[in-house]
């Protein structure tokens, strides 16, 4: 289709913030992907609708992002329809113990809102960089808690344009799993339900948790955080450690010097590399020590000689 009949479509169902052949590396946070042949950020509800409805009519595909951390973009890029739930999308109120946030808004920022107003439960947020709605999709977790522990619904778009209410038990929360993993549709909103703290309590744990994320994560590096879910009853970053893999480069991607378990970009990093040694990885582990790594990361798009 011609992007003028595109165009065309995206004004009838009032879809402004549109953008054609966008580079998807700056909305990553390992900086890393080929461009989206359209990429839509909304300012409403009903943007998103709109965006999904002539994604619909069309039978063209379509992809949702938030902060792109735990995100790999391959890199031909993505067809199709990107919908990039962000700051447009991040009011938040709080309403006694209870707070519900857009799904753009930052699960830090959240987090972080809710200590100020003396409420426990999200403390575990402020170290995971995505967005309530990826939070939600995966059940983010952290420093022994996890979204499904507080989660009270989320309100989610399908395809079709219908508004459904979703509790905590329709999301069917596994370790780093919901039901919108398998199901269309797109996070809009989500209610957290808290408990009363002491504010300076929380600051004062969540500043201990950040220094030793500090001292031993690279955080001044572009990265998606941690690569593989840790197996049961041991970690990922001790095994890839252990195989000899930490440090181990190719191209400008990384097995991270200071935590195995994560895979950073030098400077001019692809997504080949970086799936060269996410499997490399996987491969090294299972051959040692019979154990398949599992990976966090989400790969959408094509590879480079898809386009």
């Amino acid at each position: 289709m011609k992007r003028t009949e595109l165009e065309s479509w995206f004004e009838r169902y009032h879809v402004r913030n549109v953008e054609y052949n966008a580079p998807l590396s700056v909305h990553t946070t390992w900086r890393i992907g080929g461009p989206a042949d359209v990429l839509v950020v909304p300012d409403s509800v009903e943007e998103v609708r709109g965006a999904l409805l002539v994604a619909e009519r069309l039978g063209m595909p379509w992809t949702v992002i938030g902060r792109g951390s735990n995100l790999l973009v391959l890199d031909g890029g993505v067809r199709g329809l990107v919908l990039k739930m962000g700051g447009r999308m991040s009011d938040l109120c709080v309403l006694g113990t209870r707070v519900v946030a857009q799904a753009g808004r930052s699960f830090v920022s959240l987090a972080n809102v809710a200590i100020r107003n003396n409420l426990r439960g999200l403390e575990f947020a402020t170290g995971i960089p995505g967005t309530v709605g990826g939070a939600v999709m995966m059940d983010a977790g952290a420093h022994g808690g996890e979204v499904r522990d507080v989660l009270e619904w989320a309100d989610v778009i399908t395809p079709d344009g219908t508004l459904h209410r979703l509790s905590n038990a329709d999301l069917r929360f596994d370790y780093r799993y919901s039901i919108l993993k398998d199901w269309p549709a797109v996070v809009i909103s989500a209610c957290f339900r808290l408990e009363p703290g002491n504010g300076d309590e929380l600051k004062a744990k969540v500043r201990e948790w950040s220094k030793r994320r500090a001292s031993t994560q690279p955080l001044s590096m572009p990265n998606c955080g941690s690569v593989f879910r840790n197996p049961p009853g041991t970690f990922a970053a001790r095994l890839i450690e252990a195989a000899g893999l930490k440090g181990l480069r190719r191209g400008d991607a990384q097995i991270s010097e200071k935590h195995a378990n994560f895979i950073v970009n030098l400077g001019h990093a692809n997504a080949e590399d970086v799936l060269w040694l996410m499997r490399h990885a996987q491969e090294t582990v299972r051959a040692k020590y019979g154990i398949t790594l599992e990976t966090e990361v989400r790969v959408i798009g094509d590879p480079a000689s898809g386009r």
